[in-house]
């Protein structure tokens, strides 16, 4: 099966690839290399260009017919889109309309979409589960939310069938050692407490340490990207074999607090990491950690890394071999 993956230079989207090419499927990557890395596409053909690009992605679809879309390219900054919201709304939105549009006419029905928890906003309850509320409290969930609108809609009106995959927190590298993360700014905390014993960095900022938690820092639900690419090759089996349109959680279903993530970098790289606690950073829920069970049971999708310590380890393996990341 011929796949088009957008944002296939990203950081999930190249382990997708890599996973695609490794499980049988033809990649076909559109990225505009705004946020990518060419050398993460490995063996795979990349059109650089933007989704937004309605006309062109249309002469590639002739050219290069496809079954079905694997969506990454996005923004993904919560911040930013906070200070920026209509390059958000531009972007992530305006972008995917002028891709479905260009899917529509070139007759593709099968999508996979990537969402992100931070569609859901303010817990209620936890675990998060797919039936949560949608309240997103940031600009960029909304996005995110908007387009899953719209995947709902052109299922009634054009029978578009789609697989929405809301995120947890993407971690890791691959376990071969030839992708990993390498974002500008870096906002994740595995990599940026990996920076302190690569030298880029003096300490581990925590914000706040006394949030309602068993060590007062707030707990995240940590997934490894291979975790994540193999739960979008699942999804488009799905919906290869007549699927119906759903939504899931990619989540291992157990959370982490700050300082657990920064105990087991200790472990992991054997260097002291020291750390600041500075204040609480607004809107920064205590806990976030998804209810898996309806991915496990309909694509019977299980994480090959359930623990933290295996995803740092792979992260810690990238980093210390390519500290600069892509540019070395």
């Amino acid at each position: 099966m011929r796949v088009l993956v957008t944002g296939g230079a990203g950081y999930i989207g190249s382990q997708t690839v890599k996973e695609l090419r490794r499980e049988g499927f033809e990649p076909v990557v559109v990225d505009n290399l705004s946020t990518g890395h060419r050398e993460s596409v490995k063996g795979a053909e990349l059109h650089e260009f933007s989704v937004a690009d309605r006309d062109r992605m249309l002469a590639l679809l002739r050219e290069r017919p496809v079954e079905a879309v694997i969506h990454f390219a996005a923004f993904c900054y919560v911040g930013e889109s906070m200070e920026d919201p209509l390059r958000y709304y531009r972007n992530n939105v305006a972008g995917s309309i002028h891709l479905l549009e260009a899917l529509i006419e070139s007759g593709v029905r099968k999508f996979v979409f990537s969402s992100t928890c931070a569609t859901y906003g303010e817990p209620v309850a936890m675990p998060l589960r797919e039936d949560h509320p949608q309240h997103p409290v940031n600009v960029y969930g909304d996005t995110k939310l908007a387009v899953e609108r719209m995947l709902l809609a052109l299922g009634a009106s054009h029978g578009l069938r789609s697989v929405i995959l809301r995120y947890f927190n993407a971690a890791g590298a691959d376990p071969e050692g030839e992708l990993g993360e390498d974002h500008e700014p870096e906002t994740h905390l595995i990599p940026l407490v990996l920076q302190v014993p690569l030298g880029r960095r003096k300490q581990v900022r925590i914000f706040g340490d006394d949030y309602d938690t068993p060590d007062g820092t707030c707990i995240r639900d940590y997934i490894h990207t291979v975790d994540l690419a193999r739960a979008h090759i699942l999804s488009l089996r799905y919906l290869a074999d007549g699927g119906p349109s759903d939504a899931f959680n990619v989540g291992i279903g157990r959370g982490y607090s700050v300082r657990e993530v920064v105990e087991c970098a200790r472990r992991v790289t054997g260097h002291v990491i020291p750390e600041i606690v500075e204040e609480r950073r607004p809107g920064d829920p205590a806990r976030l950690v998804a209810g898996s069970e309806k991915i496990r049971t309909a694509l019977s999708w299980e994480p090959r890394f359930p623990d933290l310590e295996a995803i740092v380890r792979t992260a810690w393996s990238w980093h210390n071999s390519r500290p600069r990341g892509y540019a070395v």
